[in-house]
């Protein structure tokens, strides 16, 4: 797989970078469009939810397509990913989403570089992103333990819910909340509020590894008991 290394960087860079100009993309259209913000945030949410399910299914097949750290972290600590290619991974997912931004201001012929001003801070917005960051994470682990043929429909349809019951519309990835960033549209973020969605998503990412390895564990043969004499 060593030799394989950069087609499997190229293939992340480039599933980041299509996944994020459908965010910020979909989001400028959706906000265009018209003035409703729950009619915007659907216009968001239906997106979003499909590209995962295409590009997981074209992507995966090269890299794994993880799209986003904490789901590179989770497989780094399993042992199912080197550590020189984790981190090659989430460079390249960085990156990749930041180009991804840059990208969909171009197609909308606004600013290519922006900063975003839209505030999102506070307990409950930490919690919707642990919990959005936690839910993504178990799904692929379960999905992989049980229905690995399925795992892009149920990223991409659990991406799509945790949208709307998420305070936080479910960010659940450092890369796409980095890149989010910069851009100073509909599903931005201020920079100033990165640190406490990246640190909740890696604890919900954690939290979801921790209690999958337990939950998920092949269940052991039982032991007979020796009938007495």
């Amino acid at each position: 797989m060593a030799n394989d290394l950069p087609r499997r960087i190229v293939a992340e860079a480039l599933g980041t970078a299509l996944l994020v100009a459908t965010v910020v993309g979909s989001g400028i259209m959706a906000a265009r469009l018209t003035h409703d913000v729950a009619v915007s945030l659907l216009g968001n949410t239906l997106p979003t939810g499909a590209i995962l399910v295409v590009l997981i299914t074209i992507l995966g097949p090269i890299s794994g397509a993880h799209f986003n750290p904490v789901v590179t972290l989770v497989f780094a600590l399993r042992r199912e990913i080197e550590a020189n290619a984790a981190l090659a991974y989430v460079i390249a997912q960085v990156a990749g989403g930041i180009a991804g931004t840059f990208l969909a201001h171009a197609m909308f012929e606004l600013p290519i570089l922006q900063a975003s001003a839209t505030v999102r801070t506070g307990t409950g917005q930490w919690l919707a992103e642990a919990v959005a960051a936690f839910g993504l994470v178990f799904t692929i682990l379960a999905g992989l333990r049980f229905r690995s043929d399925a795992i892009p429909w149920l990223v991409g349809l659990y991406i799509t819910a945790a949208y709307w019951f998420t305070a936080s519309t479910s960010f659940a990835n450092p890369a796409v909340a980095i890149a989010r960033a910069f851009s100073d549209t509909f599903s931005g973020i201020r920079p100033v509020d990165l640190p406490g969605f990246v640190a909740a998503e890696l604890l919900g990412a954690l939290l979801a590894m921790a209690l999958a390895g337990w939950l998920l564990a092949e269940p052991k043969p039982m032991r007979h008991m020796k009938a007495a004499e």
